[in-house]
């Protein structure tokens, strides 16, 4: 149970080693490096890629890329090998070398070695540094002259290296293509060579005129040269070629249509296929009607299985772009539309049940995407053929417990979803066919029917009713062994049954879950469903379970964190109680609420660790309870009406005031701290939805219904009581336009709908404030509570980890010690930062770029205090830098004219490639202390001397004429 849960919410792994200071370790390495022994030279040589990965940062790449240069112009070729792999692993740390130029030097001195191997591995080294040295003519001119060796090991690096400098470099490209070219084309080249060359010319995409000339070669050689081998590379190059310039992708298309059709060997057919599907993914929008027409007759045609599986592949994934809205766009009264539109329709209705199985899942593919993105009418022929080509291949598959045919079940399962959601009134037969098939299937296909299950059920909660019954009778008679399949076959139908039963869920289906999971052992598929019991608003059974599992936990961090999820549960079912217009109920259900809270919040806080401190979920938890606060607090006001109704002279005062609120009384005070209260409520759910870049959707959509919460109710106390001339009601009414993804969000919207209306009929009816504005508001909040809240993925597990490690200089030996800086001078500091990902890095969303904010506060003065002006007391400056190969660097200019120390702090933000800015931080802080320059100092001093004589003479005079 431990080392599972371990997984779910420690973030990353590598955390908690004892690790040596940069130097440290560099040092070690550097110790290894100078040894007599070979083995440890190597050892260390090889270790440097790891040291790389903990020390991202340029000052020691810089000197480690030095040490290994210099291994390599001293050692043997086996540590030459050692030190080129390290340098390929380490390619994205290539660009930190500051010193370019004496690492190359030292590279470059073995070029002109007497060995053709130490040669060789020199070209290799070139070549992988093509990226930082795309323009060094020695490197090019040593590239040229090691194409003519008669050393095939060296020609051979020299190929690579001139492969990697052409991607890199367009004057090399330019120079090096006519080599190329009589390389490939002269008598004397061997025909190995002439394969390994051929593949250069894929990087000859600079410009237009060098594109064509590589074009009008590779045109050539798939004529002049008919071997099978010899084709195939070309046409693939010339695919290639043709993907990176982009204007011959129509050309290439037909070309390689034409060998698919007219060549007769399958190796050249099957490689036609696999560069029509390369295009199909890269570019859809340039395949025509006549290629796809081209397509379906060949695999109309085709005897064989195996290229028409690949066919199909390309068909499929074409059908699900915006290629076949242009095949099937042709008007009606279109002469060659229904042959063209039929070819497509007929090859996928043939496949849809033939006896191979990936060739019945592309088939339905194309039939589900064409019913799904066609927009004629009379499309039930289609639709009926796709369920049908479905249920067929759910049949198939569902009995069969083999990779391949889990795969062909996953694609099936796909389309299921997506019909179901494109043409909803097809949703009840898919259904059914799960159902039917759930019984009967294998445990790992029962697992992914589940999931289809699952995604249709969130989709159209309207179909979940119906299907609860027969999960319930499945999860009665589901095998009880402990093998994996079981276990997650357990959670998945667990899952299901609370998507499917929506509201609470009943008693007979609490005692049926709780019975199964009595005989299990394993306490983490008990967690797994009490955490899916949490997302889905189950509280009452999560509250169970998660007692259940207190005691089965090997460390008090994880059994304070099962506890605080049990308080947190609890305290949610109290809230379920609520019934409108009993407010003194509601007080007591949220006071009920309120104390358990505070529970669960001092167990979170205590199963936080300083590796993984739970900072969104103490944060959510404490907006949570804040939020709770602040709705007892608008039911106790809205109750002041009645408790303490406004004065007899409450009319004279507001007449005398000018403010005709006053004459409600205190209430107006009241609801006015109230509204401001869940404006800062929602401001800081809008902190922490930005501060949450790692966050799911799902998640950071639960956290904006939170803050949309917040801003109804303070909107609705304005509109009733505080404003209701200016407040608009038409802003908060395209809330509720977008789709929801859950039925969580369903009954928020509902909600929001309902409050709104209600607002609107009582605003400008009724003068402020009558029973019947409070009891709308308490109602508001009555109804807002009823709604069970979900506590989402994020909450319980990190799928995507992101962090910013930022790096300053100058940086003081000391970090308390400030930065020494002259008063008439500016410090230029340079920001470096390296971001850091987890196992899944761009999950949900990449880092586009990073903003970094620079501030300057003064903070304590040494000189002389006179008036400031307040520009030269602080700096405040922004620059946003894009990273390359996850490192940014930039320099700031700063001005500290005022003499003293002060405090500078850099926070970085992200923005993704939305333009979203999300507040991830780090924030980081140095001291400068700033000095007097020399000369003014000796100015000033002379000034001082000279004044002191004077000071002295007007004392004397003044003890004179005492």
């Amino acid at each position: 149970m431990a080392s599972n849960s371990t997984k779910s919410f420690l973030a990353d792994a590598g955390y908690g080693e004892q690790e040596l200071d940069a130097n440290s370790a560099l040092m070690e390495l550097d110790k290894g490096l100078r040894s007599g022994k070979l083995g440890e030279q190597c050892e260390a040589v090889v270790r440097f890629p790891r040291l790389f990965q903990k020390y991202p940062f340029p000052i020691l790449i810089n000197s480690a890329f030095l040490k290994l240069a210099d291994v390599f112009r001293v050692g043997n070729n086996f540590l030459r090998l050692c030190v080129l792999k390290v340098t390929q692993q380490s390619e994205k740390h290539l660009e930190k070398i500051l010193n370019v130029d004496e690492f190359v030097k030292r590279i470059f001195s073995v070029i002109h070695s007497n060995d053709p191997v130490a040669r060789a591995i020199t070209l290799r080294m070139l070549g992988s540094l093509a990226s930082i040295i795309p323009e060094r003519k020695n490197a090019h001119h040593s590239i040229r002259q090691s194409l003519d060796s008669h050393d095939n090991v060296e020609v051979e690096a020299a190929v690579f290296a001139a492969a990697n400098f052409s991607a890199q470099s367009k004057d090399f490209a330019v120079g090096i293509c006519n080599k190329i070219s009589e390389m490939i084309q002269g008598l004397a080249t061997p025909v190995d060579l002439k394969l390994k060359l051929i593949p250069i010319l894929q990087h000859m995409h600079h410009d237009a005129i060098l594109a064509s000339s590589a074009r009008q070669l590779l045109q050539q050689l798939v004529t002049s040269y008919p071997s099978t081998r010899m084709v195939i590379v070309s046409l693939h190059t010339f695919t290639l070629l043709a993907a990176s310039s982009l204007v011959d992708t129509p050309k290439q298309i037909q070309l390689l249509l034409q060998y698919l059709k007219n060549d007769p060997r399958k190796a050249v057919k099957r490689l036609a296929i696999q560069d029509l599907k390369l295009l199909a993914n890269k570019t859809p929008h340039t395949w025509s009607r006549e290629d796809i027409q081209a397509l379906c007759e060949c695999a109309l045609q085709t005897p064989y299985d195996s290229l028409k599986l690949g066919m199909l592949s390309v068909l499929a994934t074409l059908s699900g772009t915006i290629a076949i809205k242009h095949s099937s766009s042709l008007a009606p009264g279109d002469a060659g539309s229904s042959p063209r539109a039929s070819d497509l329709v007929k090859l996928a209705y043939e496949c849809c049940y033939h006896n191979s199985r990936g060739i019945a899942a592309h088939g339905v593919r194309v039939l589900t995407n064409i019913a799904v993105s066609c927009q004629e009418k009379d499309l039930l022929a289609l639709e009926q053929g796709a369920v049908f080509g479905l249920e067929s291949l759910l049949v198939l598959c569902s009995q069969d417990d083999s990779p391949g045919a889990q795969a062909t079940l996953k694609i099936a399962l796909n389309c299921m979803v997506k019909l179901a959601k494109g043409r909803p009134h097809l949703s009840q037969s898919v259904v059914e066919a799960l159902l039917t098939q759930l019984h009967s299937a294998q445990d790992a296909a029962r697992i992914l029917l589940c999931h289809c299950l699952a995604a249709i059920a969130m989709q159209l909660p309207v179909l979940g009713d119906g299907m609860l019954g027969d999960l319930v009778e499945l999860y009665k008679v589901i095998g009880r062994s402990a093998t994996d399949k079981q276990q997650e076959l357990l959670v998945s139908l667990a899952t299901v049954i609370f998507v499917a039963s929506q509201k609470a869920l009943s008693a007979e289906v609490k005692a049926v879950i709780k019975q199964q999971l009595e005989s299990v052992s394993n306490g983490w598929t008990v967690y797994r469903i009490a955490r899916q019991a949490s997302r889905m608003g189950n509280h009452d059974m999560a509250r169970e379970l998660y007692q259940s599992l207190l005691t089965q936990v090997a460390s008090e961090h994880f059994y304070f964190w099962l506890n605080s999820l049990k308080e947190f549960s609890h305290a949610e079912q109290c809230l379920t109680g609520l019934q409108e217009e009993d407010y003194s109920s509601a007080l007591s259900c949220i006071a009920e609420a309120l104390k358990f809270y505070h529970k669960g919040i001092a167990s979170l806080t205590a199963a936080s660790t300083p590796l993984n401190p739970l900072s969104f979920q103490c944060e959510f938890v404490k907006l949570r309870i804040d939020l709770l606060q602040a709705f007892s607090q608008l039911i106790c006001t809205c109750n002041s009406l009645k408790t303490s109704p406004p004065p007899a002279i409450a009319t004279t005062i507001a007449m005398t005031l000018g403010n005709d609120l006053q004459r409600c009384g205190r209430i107006s005070n009241q609801m006015k701290q109230s509204m401001e209260e869940f404006r800062s409520l929602a401001s800081r759910y809008g902190d922490l939805y930005q501060a949450s870049f790692d966050a799911d959707s799902a998640t950071l959509r639960n956290v904006e219904l939170q803050q949309q919460s917040c801003l109804l109710i303070s909107h609705a106390i304005e509109a009733l009581i505080l404003d209701p001339e200016s407040a608009s009601v038409q802003e908060y009414g395209s809330a509720g336009a977008a789709r929801a993804d859950s039925e969580y969000e369903r009954r928020m919207m509902s909600v929001y709908s309902r409050v709104l209306e209600e607002v609107e009929s009582l605003n400008r009816k009724y003068t402020p404030v009558s029973y019947m504005h409070t009891a709308c508001l308490c109602n508001a909040i009555i109804a807002l509570l009823k709604v069970p809240l979900s506590f989402q993925r994020y909450f319980f597990q990190k799928l995507q980890s992101t962090s910013i490690k930022l790096a300053l200089s100058p940086s003081p030996r000391n970090p308390a010690e400030p930065v020494a800086v002259q008063n008439n001078q500016q410090l230029a500091l340079k920001v470096e930062g390296v971001v850091q990902h987890g196992s899944k890095p761009g999950l949900f969303r990449k880092i586009q770029s990073v903003c970094l904010n620079v501030s300057s506060t003064l903070q304590s003065k040494s000189g002389q205090d006179y008036k400031i002006p307040i520009d030269s007391m602080t700096n405040e400056m922004e620059q946003r830098v894009e990273p390359h190969n996850d490192y940014f660097s930039t320099q700031f200019l700063l001005n500290f004219a005022i003499l003293g120390t002060h405090s500078i702090a850099v926070e970085s933000s992200v923005k993704d490639a939305n333009g979203i800015v999300w507040k991830t931080g780090p924030r980081t802080t140095i001291f400068v202390k700033s000095l007097e320059d020399p000369y003014s100092q000796q100015i000033r001093l002379q000034q001082q001397q000279a004044q002191q004589p004077l000071q002295q003479q007007q004392q004397r005079n003044a003890y004179t004429r005492f």
